[in-house]
């Protein structure tokens, strides 16, 4: 077994024991890098010298007998629109390639604080703004499963780049399934943290603040191969950072829920099309809980359809009054014809509108709070359909029907809940997938039901992009 195709969990150790070197991972996952990321251009910024340079460093460290970091000497990789010192930010955007950061976001100062080697930087499409990872300015990232349907986006090129081995852990961030989406196309690990868990800002954007559906929303997590890798990526990126206002200091794991543990499955999301390879992974799932001594129904959670509209609501009011008028003038084609099309389906609302959503989006988390109380875990498909074409938003069409899939993902960063997404089942190339969802700062009951699923389904492994 070559060292690219280890999970870091495992990797680490042997870095550490001394089994393997840092320089000799670093050298694997660069290797399989340059063979597979020429047919899916999921890495965009290749950093080897760097990271070679920080591999030797890893290694004297170790032979001097310092303490070691728990991802000492694992190779990783960044988003494209998160600073990372000497770096540009350049979010997949022409007039912005040459904003370099002058100091790293939290989430990377603790990646490399761990003793990660980043290795190169992943795609996304221009502004992050759509599950399609296509921009001006790196081209398009191709799924390495079927090159005909996105691989997700925004973090579309950190899902590709993991589903191959480019990597053990990749960097992502999410405000509307943008990390659980790219998993559940590549057929990986991808966990949204609920709000707060993770710190983030961007010391390049910080001075002009966001807007608050975004401070609300947005949150960072890691794409994987394996559950483990993700609670230990979640506990890496998770310290602290008093730069960020929102953090809070809470344990990687809660007050043990009463027993059996109940799950709420939803097959089919309300509001629209279900295609049934998702409804029955939902079950397949609940299958698998099941089997493990957890107590499954079919229960629907309160105002699944409501909680949607509000997510558009304020999302759309806030990107028509901020981001779009500089997509008009730095976007791309594409990201442009994609935004004009969100915006002719859901359309921006007055002041009082928007208060009003934002009103009624805490009421819905309250109703959501006492759910849990009851039901502690929720499962609904990562998306309602399976993963769209290339190019599909770019029509009012095209993004209806892409929108309608994304409902099951909206309302996690709604109400800043953590989703844990995990591959269950297969239609053809693909893996069918489903999200596992908790209350504000549970990752660690999504992960622990992950594992059992996982268990069942088998650990996923790095592939060959199809056409390779």
């Amino acid at each position: 077994m070559e060292l690219w195709q280890y999970d870091a969990t495992d990797l680490a150790r042997l870095i550490r024991t001394g089994q393997a070197s840092a320089r000799e991972a670093v050298d694997s996952v660069l290797g399989r890098l340059h063979k597979v990321n020429p047919a899916i251009n999921a890495v965009v910024r290749v950093l080897e010298s760097e990271a070679r340079a920080e591999a030797e460093t890893a290694d004297a460290a170790r032979a001097r007998g310092h303490a070691l970091p728990p991802l000492h000497g694992v190779p990783v990789t960044t988003k494209i629109n998160v600073d990372q010192a000497g770096l540009p930010t350049d979010n997949g955007v022409i007039p912005l390639k040459d904003l370099i950061a002058q100091e790293d976001s939290p989430v990377v100062a603790n990646l490399k604080h761990a003793g990660a080697i980043i290795i190169g930087r992943t795609n996304a499409p221009a502004f992050s703004m759509r599950i399609f990872s296509d921009n001006a300015l790196h081209g398009r990232t191709l799924n390495p499963r079927d090159p005909s349907v996105t691989p997700g986006g925004s973090s579309g090129g950190a899902g590709a780049a993991t589903a191959t081995g480019i990597g053990a852990i990749a960097h992502g961030n999410d405000i509307g399934g943008s990390v659980r989406i790219p998993a559940y196309c590549n057929g990986v690990v991808g966990l949204r943290t609920g709000f707060a868990r993770i710190p983030a800002f961007n010391p390049t954007g910080a001075a002009a603040g966001r807007p608050i559906g975004a401070v609300l929303m947005a949150t960072q997590g890691p794409h994987t191969r394996t559950v483990r890798d993700a609670r230990l990526a979640l506990e890496v990126m998770a310290r602290g950072d008093r730069r960020d206002w929102r953090w809070n200091d809470v344990p990687m794991r809660g007050p043990a829920p009463a027993r059996p543990i109940k799950v709420a499955i939803v097959p089919e999301v309300p509001g629209g099309k279900s295609h049934p390879a998702q409804v029955e992974a939902v079950r397949l799932a609940g299958r698998h809980l099941r089997g493990a001594g957890y107590v499954v129904e079919e229960v629907l959670p309160p105002d699944i359809e409501r909680g949607v509209e509000l997510w558009h609501q304020i999302c759309v009011t806030d990107v028509f009054g901020g981001l779009w008028p500089a997509m008009q003038k730095m976007g791309d084609p594409d990201g442009i014809a994609a935004m004009q099309a969100w915006l002719s389906i859901h359309k921006p609302v007055d002041l009082a509108t928007y208060v009003s959503a934002l009103t009624e989006r805490e009421a819905l988390a309250f109703r959501w709070m006492t759910f849990f109380q009851q039901w502690p875990l929720v499962i609904f498909p990562t998306l309602c359909d399976l993963p769209p074409k290339q190019v599909a938003d770019i029509t009012p069409d095209g993004q209806r029907d892409v929108l309608d899939s994304m409902r099951s993902a909206l309302i996690a960063p709604l109400l800043g809940l953590p989703g844990l997404a995990v591959p269950v089942g297969s239609h053809g190339r693909l893996r069918t997938g489903v999200q596992i969802m908790a209350m504000r700062n549970r990752e660690d009951l999504c992960l622990d039901a992950g594992e059992v699923i996982e268990a069942a389904e088998g650990i996923v492994t790095p592939i060959d992009p199809v056409g390779a």
